[in-house]
């Protein structure tokens, strides 16, 4: 890998690991809403203007059904339920759990027709990571909150399925306006609720921050940096930072939030990455998502698709 392409993949690591260290202070300041609808704003009005600029528009109309199941499964679904389990889970317990969107996506290509083999290699990695899961989601659903569990695992599943559709009904479609279209699409959706929550008075300067990051950093800058990462290394290779990320939300939710890293924690981390690595290692591999939304990502964040693939990371 080239030096400009560790420097993009060190970038990303970063910027799909925050996004849930700054949902959790940002939830301390606005109703989630409103956080979602400032993310998706900024983000659709960063972004829409360059791709008018671009004049390819155009080709997204006749997809535009496959755009909105799109952006319901990769924003307006998964960025709501996120934001809403953060308010009583951990950052670095849902950066965890969310990472096992791997996992979902080779079950959810089995169970939809898809032709890659699972290998008994693969069979390991699926049981590994499940049972991270069910080590890291069990203690807090028996606790009393299993609906914070459930809306992250939703998400998991959202953020899952958002590659199948791209993969099978997006692939040639222009990488940068498909996601200018579905922020703001995002936005549209999200105004009137939006509307209903606003904030009395003005929220804090650090929330604003987070707001201003969510959507400057992990959104409108996130994805021309993730489009270079893939011409310059390719997928496959794009497609680790998928295992990087949660280092990066777990580790920021300690250090920043105070939040405890237990030595379940620990065993979870390693069964669901490591589960994640072995379930997506075999030949005919497909692009994976990440941790997001957005994973993606997680965060994380939107889907990044690029050059005919596609891959998700965090929120």
């Amino acid at each position: 890998m080239s030096r400009r392409g560790w420097a993009l993949f060190a970038a990303m690591s970063v910027i799909w690991g925050i996004p849930y260290l700054l949902i959790k202070v940002a939830d301390g300041g606005v109703a989630v809403p409103v956080l979602v609808l400032a993310r998706v704003g900024i983000g659709a009005a960063l972004l829409l203007p360059v791709a008018i600029r671009r004049q390819q528009l155009g080709t997204l109309r006749p997809h535009w059904r496959w755009l909105a199941a799109f952006a319901v499964v990769e924003i307006i679904t998964p960025w709501l339920l996120l934001s809403q389990a953060e308010r009583r889970l951990p950052s670095s317990t849902t950066g965890l759990l969310v990472a096992s969107v791997p996992i979902v996506v080779v079950v959810l290509g089995r169970l939809t027709g898809g032709t890659d083999r699972l290998t008994a290699v693969r069979w390991t990695g699926l049981l590994a990571g499940l049972g991270g899961v069910a080590l890291l989601a069990g203690p807090t659903a028996a606790g009393g909150d299993a609906l914070s569990i459930a809306e992250v695992l939703l998400v998991a599943v959202c953020y899952a399925t958002g590659p199948l559709i791209a993969s099978r009904k997006l692939g040639d479609l222009p990488s940068l306006e498909m996601t200018a279209v579905c922020l703001g699409f995002a936005a549209i959706v999200y105004a009137p609720l939006a509307a209903l929550t606003w904030p009395s008075a003005v929220p804090s300067w650090q929330v604003l921050a987070a707001l201003a990051a969510l959507a400057v950093v992990c959104t409108a800058a996130a994805f021309p940096l993730f489009f270079q990462l893939i011409a310059e290394v390719g997928p496959a290779r794009a497609s680790v930072i998928t295992y990087v990320n949660p280092v990066v939300a777990v580790t920021l939710g300690v250090a920043v939030l105070g939040e405890p890293f237990t030595p379940e924690m620990a065993a979870a981390f390693a069964l669901i990455l490591g589960g994640s690595v072995l379930a997506t290692r075999a030949g005919g591999r497909r692009a994976v998502p990440e941790a997001g939304p957005a994973p993606v990502p997680a965060a994380n964040p939107v889907g990044r698709a690029g050059a005919g693939h596609y891959t998700h990371q965090g929120d």
